[in-house]
């Protein structure tokens, strides 16, 4: 089985290759969106109808780092769904179903190492995935606080977004992080964050 975001060793054709990957996203969303009610009811059936391992991270913040992994499969399963939903929270909100599909924004979290593959040269790829489908996307030009990722925003409606995400991973997947990652967590002091990406890589981190 290959690593999360790694594609290496294996083989076959691309569409065997893209079903037997392990890949994991991360998306920095409000708590709310994914509680749906107070057992968690929303998070607990995407769980279940997209087959991916979804963790949501704890803390006080209204911002929580929502973890997507398992087949590509699953996850494009588990970000349409995700999608959908706030396009659904986006039309409770108002009147207007006769004003069109609002848009929806989705924010995956990305270690800066691999953005420069996603921006490609002069902003060529990127630019890409635009015309490709539709959706408008933004890699932020500054790191998240404490960490090494960078926020991509991803706007537009749910079947745009889908497919922009799907051509997002399939440049993360080609391209691995660089070096060590410091995850991003919302609203923990340094000290936890490195000792949390301490554990997750599973090997001592320098302290310089």
């Amino acid at each position: 089985m290959a690593s999360p975001d790694r594609a290496s060793g294996v083989g076959g054709s691309p569409e065997e290759t893209e079903l037997s990957i392990t890949l994991t996203l991360r998306m920095l969303m409000h708590g709310k969106v994914m509680a749906g009610g107070s057992k968690g009811e929303t998070v607990k059936r995407i769980r279940e109808q997209s087959s991916a391992r979804i963790t949501i991270s704890e803390g006080s913040c209204p911002e929580r780092i929502t973890t997507i992994t398992g087949s590509t499969d699953a996850v494009f399963r588990a970000v349409s769904m995700i999608a959908f939903k706030l396009e659904e929270d986006l039309g409770a909100g108002g009147d207007g179903v006769s004003a069109g599909r609002a848009p929806v924004t989705l924010r995956l979290v990305i270690p800066a190492s691999q953005c420069g593959s996603l921006i490609g040269k002069a902003g060529a790829k990127i630019r890409e995935i635009r015309e490709s489908t539709g959706a408008q996307v933004q890699v932020a030009g500054d790191l998240l606080p404490n960490s090494t990722e960078r926020a991509v925003t991803v706007s537009g409606v749910p079947d745009t977004i889908i497919q922009c995400v799907r051509q997002i991973c399939a440049v993360i997947l080609e391209s691995p992080p660089k070096g060590a990652t410091i995850p991003y967590h919302p609203g923990l002091s340094l000290g936890t964050i490195l000792l949390s990406a301490n554990q997750v890589r599973g090997h001592s981190i320098s302290k310089g």
